[in-house]
């Protein structure tokens, strides 16, 4: 790997140049000209925005973060929230502890620091639920500190510019010490934003657009044309996959038989199907005995280290029939199908789906 024909300095004001010019709009970001205007990012949207963001796209996050800071704009609101109500606002966007987590900060926040984010990398790390990418993260963005931040979009970005060929994870050292080389003393929060817009609009996983990349110049993979093959990755193991049953029970009157999983594990803290376990070959767990029928129809899921196929089991719910502990009859009228994880949600789209087809053929 040789020197790159641009010093330090000169990529900073080249990105930050472009950035000032096509920084992409977010309603949790400050944009350039309104931040040397004087306009401070709020420390509660940036936290919020990173944490929604990790695993996820922007499109993805965007219409979930306005529903939350509508519902609860600032850390106090959120923090005096309803577990229930923020699990059900989460649903759809996956990856669970993180809203579990989310409400665990807020309250240390809004309690132990009078509703005060810390403004150091140190301290925003000793916060439930933020590790190291989101402690640098709200450090830089909402309180222009020097801090690296490294997600894949700079991964990629700095793999590119050095045209390192050693494969992620095991390179994510070298790639954060050429991203800590480039992090600039002036603007660091911009550079910070500016650096992950170029991966995710320019130099992107497949046919970026180096033609307009204000790092064209200096990128050694482009010279070397290998900027299609990078960041190389170790190969993932194949997922195994898993089978499972899930019962939907409903009332005469609509109402629902739902089950609140566990804190801990999988979809922690969520309403959803009573259902058996997880595994090759999993045991009928019904919740009462019952007549049964099979939908004919299989949910298939996948999380981030296994697939998902469950069985859709259906039957009325007895009219005498009393919760457990960790199951909820819900009325008709407080069933909301976007409250439920997505699996859960495919459980009870593959049922609704099969109704309206009875439903239409009988008219």
């Amino acid at each position: 790997m040789r020197d790159l024909n641009s010093d330090d300095a000169d990529l900073n004001q080249q990105l930050l140049a472009w950035y000032d010019h096509n920084a992409r709009a977010m309603p949790w970001r400050v944009s350039p000209a309104d931040r040397a205007a004087g306009v401070v990012p709020d420390p509660y949207r940036i936290w919020l925005s990173e944490v929604m963001l990790q695993q996820t796209t922007v499109a993805a996050v965007t219409d979930y973060f306005q529903r939350f800071t509508r519902r609860w704009p600032t850390v106090a609101d959120l923090a005096a929230a309803e577990d229930a109500d923020v699990m059900g606002e989460w649903a759809g966007l996956g990856y669970y502890a993180r809203a579990r987590n989310l409400l665990k900060c807020a309250r240390v926040v809004a309690n132990d620091l009078e509703g005060v984010f810390p403004d150091s990398y140190e301290a925003l790390l000793k916060l439930p639920g933020i590790g190291p990418y989101t402690a640098a993260a709200v450090a830089s963005i909402a309180f222009d500190r020097v801090e690296t931040v490294l997600d894949g979009n700079v991964e990629r970005v700095m793999a590119r510019l050095h045209d390192v060929h050693a494969p992620l994870p095991g390179v994510k050292s070298e790639l954060k010490a050429h991203a800590a080389a480039l992090t600039p003393t002036q603007r660091p929060g911009d550079y910070a934003q500016a650096v992950m817009d170029l991966g995710a609009t320019l130099c992107t996983p497949k046919n970026p657009a180096c033609g307009i990349c204000p790092w064209r110049a200096p990128c050694l993979a482009r010279v070397a044309g290998t900027a299609t093959e990078l960041p190389k990755k170790t190969p993932k193991q194949p997922k195994p996959t898993r089978l499972g049953i899930v019962y939907l029970a409903r009332s005469a009157s609509g109402d629902w038989l739902l089950e609140r999983r566990p804190d801990k594990g999988l979809l922690g803290g969520m309403l959803g199907w009573p259902g058996s376990d997880w595994n090759e070959a999993p045991s009928p767990k019904a919740p009462f005995e019952a007549d049964w029928q099979d939908l004919g129809a299989e949910v298939r899921h996948t999380f981030t280290h296994f697939h998902l196929i469950l069985r859709v089991m259906l039957a009325e719910l007895p009219p005498e029939f009393t919760a457990q502990e960790g199951q909820e009859i819900l009325p008709r009228h407080d069933f909301r199908p976007t409250d439920l994880p997505t699996v859960m949600r495919k459980a009870f789209d593959l049922w609704k789906g099969q109704t309206d087809l009875l439903t239409t053929s009988q008219q």
